[in-house]
């Protein structure tokens, strides 16, 4: 726990820090200023903060991806024969999907069979297999999970969901004070100043009102992508291992294994079944819809994935 706390915390000193030498090199001044409210200023300082936070968190989201799970990357000089083949069937599942720069290897401690991939791009990438996946499922399962993963990261998946998560980020930060100051007062050229009081009390209010209505988007985005990731493990090993791959992650109970840090959860395998009342904010699908959209595929092709 002091660990993760310990990481927390330096991950969001560099994000400050990069952030405001980002402010400082674009020049970015208040956008409260003693004759109103300056709109550009306002949009470029969110803008900054929304898009350039998700990308650094991208940037480092392979090293954090270490540190918080504990994955241990399996080197090239790895003499264990077992963890040799885990590494040569990943890379021979990247080489079919045509990668050209092999993603890094790495196992994880945990009960539940799960795997995730991460990284800034293609060359820098790095799949993780939990030591649950591999005790659970068969080979030809566990290679169509390493073929779903592949598919997020030839897709540019990473990339695509933090510039969305950037983007919303950014319109969240601008309408929200846009209309605190709006409604508080602050910021107007004239005799009836609102507080500092009011404005804050409207920003936390409007945030998190529309954070709520962009995570919408950004989950449901989420969802396509797994169901694209499917059709891509399905190619990559066949339909009926990745319906059955899927069929073994459904037998697990909710819960099981180690916490997840929230950078990689949206890009697990499996996210544990979501309530029905909070369907609509899953970044997954549920399983059961995930093998009934494999099912209809009459023939999976190449330009699926």
């Amino acid at each position: 726990m002091l660990k993760r706390i310990s990481l927390f915390i330096l991950l969001n000193i560099l994000v400050i820090g990069t952030i405001g030498f980002l402010l400082t090199i674009f020049n970015v001044r208040p956008y409260i200023t003693p004759y109103g409210i300056n709109y550009e200023q306002l949009l470029a300082f969110c803008s900054i903060w929304g898009i350039g936070g998700a990308f650094i968190s991208l940037l480092l989201s392979k090293w954090m991806a270490k540190m918080m799970m504990g994955v241990k990357v399996i080197p090239l000089s790895e003499r264990d024969l077992k963890l040799q083949g885990v590494r040569e069937m990943v890379h021979r599942i990247a080489q079919k999907a045509g990668m050209k720069t092999m993603p890094e290897v790495g196992i994880f401690e945990s009960t539940m069979p799960n795997a995730f991939a991460t990284g800034p791009t293609a060359s820098h990438s790095l799949v993780a297999l939990s030591t649950g996946l591999l005790t659970s499922l068969s080979e030809e399962e566990v290679e169509a999970v390493v073929g779903h993963e592949i598919t997020h990261i030839t897709n540019g998946d990473m990339v695509t969901m933090t510039l969305l998560q950037g983007v919303v980020n950014a319109f969240v930060m601008f309408f929200a004070r846009a209309l605190a100051l709006a409604l508080s007062g602050f910021g107007r050229n004239d005799s009836k100043r609102g507080s500092w009081m009011s404005y804050y009390l409207f920003t936390i209010l409007f945030e998190t009102v529309f954070f709520l209505l962009g995570y919408l988007v950004i989950a449901g985005f989420s969802r396509w992508r797994e169901y694209r990731a499917d059709r891509g493990g399905a190619y990559l090993s066949s339909k009926q291992n990745m319906i059955h791959a899927l069929q073994g992650l459904e037998r697990v109970k909710t819960g099981e294994g180690k916490q997840v840090a929230d950078s990689v959860r949206a890009f697990m395998i499996s996210s544990g079944k979501p309530r029905t009342l909070f369907s609509l904010f899953a970044t997954h699908p549920p399983i059961s819809k995930r093998i009934e959209a494999l099912e209809k595929l009459k023939q999976v092709r190449t330009q699926e994935c």
